[in-house]
């Protein structure tokens, strides 16, 4: 079969080639993979590809055509949205049945291969942020970096739990988007929000982020889950004596969980197939223009989620 690989060439990341088939395991299901989503992370991790046999892909969408021979996830026939540790983008793919959910007849693929890594950032940031705070409903949120897939899910969700959230965005057209899922305010630069916050959500680290801690209200929390600016963070404890009281900073990774993601992923299905969740694609290609999709997310020039079709 084909399948992306990664080649250690920082002018052309990935390369089509010929591997062998998948062999599941007991407990995994195979999927002919009909769609798939490219992240920004992950253009940075194929700049220090892990070695072996890895191959890229996280999020992929398709059809079942061997059920798992330890009896567990769906039969044969069913069209499912998946979250592998790695492996997607080629045309099968083999899958634990703990990281699959199955799809309803009014989600499509396509967007179904844009839930799974950006959504699941997003749930658990609110889920942990609610754990802080007690409730979404009338706290006051700052998100950085907030024009990808995981802010768009972000806004959108924490609208839906009542917070009344700030987005930062540098481009007025993707602040509008932002407004249209419940923003209730957007600007361009971190410097121009006003807090005080109760949270923030920080995914773009550099200089932005103290400036985004300064913003916190009383015993706040800031939930730090990106660099997307490639830049370290420098703090000055001092200047934190004019800024915020006995602040909390925690460092956030979304696969910080103790069960498999099924269960997850089952619930932004849900949501997206009641309409009361929408799958931000920015584009959506052949899998043929997998280096070029790449390449546009190193250079922020995609807004939202990007997916590939695999034909």
């Amino acid at each position: 079969m084909k399948a992306f690989t990664a080649t250690r060439d920082a002018a052309a990341t990935v390369r089509l080639t010929e591997v062998a088939e998948p062999a599941p395991r007991p407990d995994q299901a195979l999927v002919k993979v009909e769609a798939y989503s490219v992240n920004r992370g992950e253009t940075f991790q194929l700049e220090r590809p892990p070695g072996g046999d890895w191959r890229p892909g996280k999020d992929v969408a398709g059809l079942v055509v061997q059920a798992a021979p330890d009896g567990s996830g769906p039969p044969v026939g069913s069209r499912v949205v998946g979250h592998p540790p790695a492996l997607g983008w080629a045309e099968y793919v083999a899958v634990p049945t703990g990281q699959l959910a199955v799809l309803p007849e009014q989600l499509g693929t396509v967007q179904a291969a844009a839930l799974p890594l950006a959504g699941l950032t997003a749930l658990r940031l609110l889920r942990t942020a609610a754990r802080h705070t007690g409730h979404l409903a009338g706290r006051r949120i700052l998100l950085t970096g907030a024009s990808g897939g995981v802010g768009h899910y972000l806004t959108e969700l924490a609208a839906a739990g009542g917070a009344e959230l700030t987005a930062v965005t540098a481009s007025a057209e993707r602040g509008h988007r932002l407004g249209e899922l419940g923003a209730a305010r957007v600007v361009h630069q971190v410097a121009d929000a006003e807090g005080p916050f109760d949270l923030v959500l920080e995914s773009t680290g550099g200089a932005d982020l103290p400036i985004a801690l300064a913003r916190l209200a009383k015993r706040g929390l800031l939930l730090w889950f990106g660099q997307a600016s490639r830049q370290p963070v420098t703090l000055d404890f001092f200047a934190l004596l004019n800024g915020p009281t006995s602040a909390t900073i925690r460092q956030f990774s979304y696969a910080d969980v103790d069960e498999p993601d099924g269960a997850d992923l089952a619930t932004l299905v849900r949501l997206a197939a009641e309409g009361r969740l929408h799958p931000e694609l920015g584009t959506v290609r052949d899998w043929h223009d997998t280096p070029r999709t790449l390449a546009d997310l190193r250079g922020r020039q995609i807004r939202g989620n990007a997916v590939l079709t695999v034909n």
